[in-house]
């Protein structure tokens, strides 16, 4: 691990939300395993809410495939990590208000709670597997340059 991944461990170990995730992990009956780079991974998450196919909780990534699926993956492993680190930035649960926040604005601007949103563009939207609709389209065939 580099220093500053040891740094993101300790910092959100003492903000309280890697020991949230933790919770979450067991509370939701996942299997937790050592990831790379400090982060721990918890696989098989069955719950409804919420719906992403990963999600931070502090340096737990919480995925609903297999840990192998994940660390196999290092464009979405390498999301998620962001969003480790974003949490250590914003020193904890404050993370969590500030990225609904960000959520609902980016669905008032463009109906994507993704797009706009400040945290997910950091993460990288593609690697998180978001389409950025804020991107315009090209006219279908036919269309005569008008834009629907």
């Amino acid at each position: 691990m580099t220093a500053g991944q040891r740094v993101r461990q300790l910092a959100n170990l003492a903000n309280g939300t890697t020991l949230l995730g933790l919770a979450v992990a067991a509370a939701a009956g996942t299997a937790v395993s050592q990831g790379p780079r400090g982060l721990l991974i918890a696989s098989g998450y069955r719950w409804r809410l919420p719906y992403a196919g990963a999600f931070t909780l502090g340096n737990v990534v919480i995925c609903r495939i297999r840990a192998e699926g994940l660390t196999s993956n290092p464009t979405l492993l390498g999301h998620e990590e962001k969003h480790c680190s974003q949490y250590a930035c914003c020193l904890g649960l404050p993370f969590l208000p500030l990225y609904f926040l960000a959520a609902g604005w980016s669905l008032l601007r463009t109906g994507d709670p993704a797009s706009e949103n400040f945290f997910e563009r950091q993460a990288g939207l593609a690697a998180g597997g978001y389409v950025d609709s804020r991107t315009t389209r090209p006219a279908p065939l036919g269309a005569g340059g008008i834009e629907v």
